[in-house]
């Protein structure tokens, strides 16, 4: 007759066994991750530090930026060195939820989450980040990796970018001839080269847009310490809705990058993404405004 009294024993044996294997030393988990976070840290660094020089490498930042425009400028940092054609992140739990499976001897991505608060010895509160391992959808199995491409209509394009806007917009009479539009700090008002094709508008209103959004309403605001940043903010809105960007340059990087610290050109790219998606927000109200009008009048007319 066999004998099944092992069957009785064998469990706490085995947990024995396993709760062995699986034990681990908490210091030691604990400076693997920071192993980790000083790592990603020092691509940080390096990358920032490349930016200020690298034409290429800082274009390739405002295109990661204008994708994924709720991403903080040091993530758009490291997804531009990682992976620069990323188009959509998840990490592996979250494509697993989809039913999605990411593609066997893929690499991920690593940017950084926010951890906890903590209180810093001066008494004021600071946030601890996380590394956070992703994946591209084109590194899974999932059909929709092609992105398709969004054509809108170029009046609703314009109207969106400015029905809120922070100043008046008036068509300029005796305009400077390199000067499609031009923005008055003084009058709080943009004025617009007349008879323009929707692209030439676009690309010049949101320059200007930029620098009445970080004028506030100052009349004494200065234009000139802001030409970067508003060139910057003008090619991410371009990009963002699919307005042609040829006319954009970044063969030579600005002196002023250069002579910045990375702190201070982290700021000035804080100060891009912000711009950018104050205007792209205000834009989006109008466009999700039309898109949800369209769909009521479609399913009313089922």
């Amino acid at each position: 007759m066999p004998n099944f009294d092992d069957l009785f024993t064998a469990p706490s044996e085995s947990h024995e066994a396993t709760a062995g294997q699986r034990s681990f030393n908490k210091d030691e988990f604990k400076a693997r991750k920071q192993a980790e976070r000083d790592n990603v840290y020092a691509l940080i660094d390096s990358t920032t530090e490349e930016m200020k020089c690298s034409g290429e490498l800082f274009q390739t930042f405002l295109d990661v930026q204008a994708r994924f425009d709720r991403y903080s400028p040091t993530n758009a940092i490291l997804i531009a060195k990682q992976l620069p054609g990323a188009m959509r992140l998840a990490d592996f739990d979250t494509w697993k939820a989809e039913n999605v499976r990411v593609n066997k001897g893929e690499k991920s991505i690593a940017i950084l989450e926010p951890g906890k608060a903590y209180t810093k010895e001066d008494g004021t509160t600071g946030t601890s980040f996380n590394v956070k391992r992703v994946f591209d959808i084109s590194q899974t199995n999932s059909a929709e990796k092609i992105v398709p491409t969004v054509t809108r209509d170029e009046r609703l394009l314009l109207k969106s970018l400015i029905t809120h806007a922070p100043c008046q917009m008036k068509i300029g009479n005796n305009m400077h001839e390199r000067m499609n539009a031009i923005y008055s700090p003084k009058e709080n008002t943009i004025y617009v080269r007349q008879g323009m094709d929707a692209p030439d508008i676009f690309r010049a209103l949101s320059s200007e847009l930029a620098h009445a959004h970080m004028a506030k309403g100052d009349g004494e605001y200065k234009r000139t310490g802001n030409l970067n940043t508003v060139y910057c903010v003008s090619y991410v809105l371009c990009k963002r809705y699919g307005v042609p960007t040829d006319s954009f340059a970044f063969e030579r990087m600005p002196e002023e990058y250069a002579k910045m610290d990375n702190k201070q050109f982290r700021e000035e790219l804080t100060k891009i993404r912000d711009v950018a998606g104050e205007i792209s927000r205000e834009m989006n109200r109008v466009l999700d405004e039309h898109n949800r009008s369209h769909k009521d009048r479609g399913e009313e007319a089922r």
